[in-house]
């Protein structure tokens, strides 16, 4: 039976009260596992930085809204097995900030430098990573990262043990030798395992140049896709039968618009 005694407020406990009754009186919130609404929280995480990257700070609330949510649900989950619960994770990240942060909550000198604090930050992370029994120096780095974002961050957490090349024109270099092998590849699993080389490489010249890139992929995407609509919005019902020439003049003449702007 539905108690509508609820109002929407700010409060966080009223969030994980309407959690509660979720879970308790919908049948679809009810039958929730950690494995089926761990989609839906990368999901919304990737709407909150399309929101960011869009510059929509009208829509940005109900995004944030939207991931605090998911971590409501995965907390709610977990306190009716006997896990944890909201509270938990709150002291939990609210312990390891200030952790992570002793020139702030701590003894230690409030101007602590950037490098100097990197380096806290990396001896901090590999404690933690030894008292969780992860040995490896790879073992944190989740596996359910974008395939772009987790080969930049295995290359970083390499490097820091010296595993790294010190000079960007030899990665480019190794980007030419990759590209020339997938031409080589002689099968589809060959081809596939090359090109995943080139991207990896990639992946890594964008770290020695000090580019995001996811950042950088998104970029291009978005401008793909401006693009693109410019050679729709002139061939109207054209698009299906125009010659690639003819599009290709299209792309260059948006191109030319776009830097003209800049």
């Amino acid at each position: 039976m539905t108690t509508p005694d609820l109002k929407p407020g700010r409060d966080i406990a009223l969030l994980l009260e309407v959690m509660k009754r979720l879970r308790a009186q919908c049948h679809w919130d009810s039958a929730q596992t950690f494995d089926t609404i761990a989609p839906y929280t990368i999901e919304e995480a990737y709407e909150v930085a399309s929101a960011i990257a869009d510059k929509d700070m009208k829509a940005l609330p109900g995004e944030l809204g939207d991931l605090l949510f998911q971590v409501v649900f995965h907390a709610r989950m977990a306190e009716e097995a006997g896990l944890f619960d909201f509270g938990d994770v709150v002291q939990a990240v609210t312990a390891k900030m200030m952790a992570r942060h002793p020139h702030v909550f701590g003894n230690e000198m409030a101007k602590a430098d950037a490098g100097s604090q990197k380096d806290f930050w990396e001896r901090l992370k590999e404690a933690e990573r030894a008292a969780r029994g992860q040995t490896g120096l790879l073992d944190d780095v989740a596996s359910a990262l974008p395939a772009l974002m987790r080969a930049e961050k295995l290359q970083r957490r390499a490097s820091t043990v010296g595993f790294d090349w010190h000079d960007a024109n030899l990665v480019v270099e190794k980007l030419a030798e990759e590209a020339r092998e997938i031409v080589q590849a002689q099968t589809q699993a060959e081809r596939k395992d090359e090109v995943g080389d080139l991207l990896f490489v990639v992946a890594n010249l964008a770290r020695h140049l000090k580019v995001d890139p996811e950042a950088a992929l998104r970029a291009a995407n978005a401008k793909f896709t401006r693009r693109f609509r410019h050679i729709e919005a002139a061939l109207g019902p054209r698009l299906g039968s125009a010659s690639l020439d003819e599009m290709e003049a299209l792309w260059q003449e948006a191109k030319a618009r776009e830097k003209s702007r800049t």
